[in-house]
């Protein structure tokens, strides 16, 4: 099994891509998995230039393929200056909780949505460096998706926006929908374990 270090201590990130890669025989570990508690500062200016600061900077502590992640967020109607963007955990320089971040999105909701609700789009990126140090990244967007002010009862540890976050074809949380719904309509999964494992050298 040959073994993949992503560059995160949230397990939900961990988690998006576990089942995909075991099937290329890639197991996927945590910086918790190896007892990393530290972290790069992440200067970039985009979610790529993020992606590639994590996966450079662990690649180089452990000589492991590391895969970096970085994701930026926009709310429609929300003003530029308080557009998430790169920062989606950090409001005014503070780190928010999974409850916090919850409190903070609604109220964004309810002052800047309609009836309720609020369009959204994540744009991600992912960074990958093999045992070689050669690098590869990969951007996709999702916008099939709202935010909404009720939470749901269900909160993922970790990736707390899931709980007011609702698919707009069936309009249900996406902590509450089936794995089979997930895996059919969420992105590309498939396509990247694919790019993955190519750029770690696994055909």
């Amino acid at each position: 099994m040959k073994k993949v270090l992503f560059a995160t201590t949230n397990p939900g990130k961990v988690k998006l891509f576990s089942k995909g890669l075991l099937e290329k025989g890639i197991e996927a570990l945590s910086l918790k998995d190896i007892n990393i508690t530290t972290g790069p500062e992440e200067t970039g200016t985009t979610a790529v230039e993020n992606a590639l600061i994590k996966a450079r900077t662990y690649y180089k502590e452990t000589g492991m393929p590391t895969i970096g992640m970085d994701s930026t967020l926009y709310l429609e109607g929300v003003p530029e200056e308080y557009q998430p963007g790169l920062f989606v955990r950090r409001v005014n320089g503070k780190e928010l909780s999974d409850e916090e971040m919850i409190k903070h999105y609604i109220g964004l909701v309810k002052k800047y949505g309609e009836n309720g609700r609020i369009n959204c789009k994540w744009v991600n990126s992912l960074a990958v460096i093999n045992e070689q140090g050669e690098e590869k990244t990969y951007s996709w967007s999702i916008d099939n998706f709202y935010m909404v002010d009720e939470p749901s009862e269900v909160i993922n540890p970790g990736t707390p926006l899931n709980s007011i976050s609702k698919y707009k074809d069936t309009d249900k949380y996406f902590t509450e929908v089936t794995e089979e719904y997930k895996e059919k309509i969420e992105v590309n999964k498939n396509g990247l374990a694919e790019f993955i494992a190519e750029s770690i050298g696994i055909k």
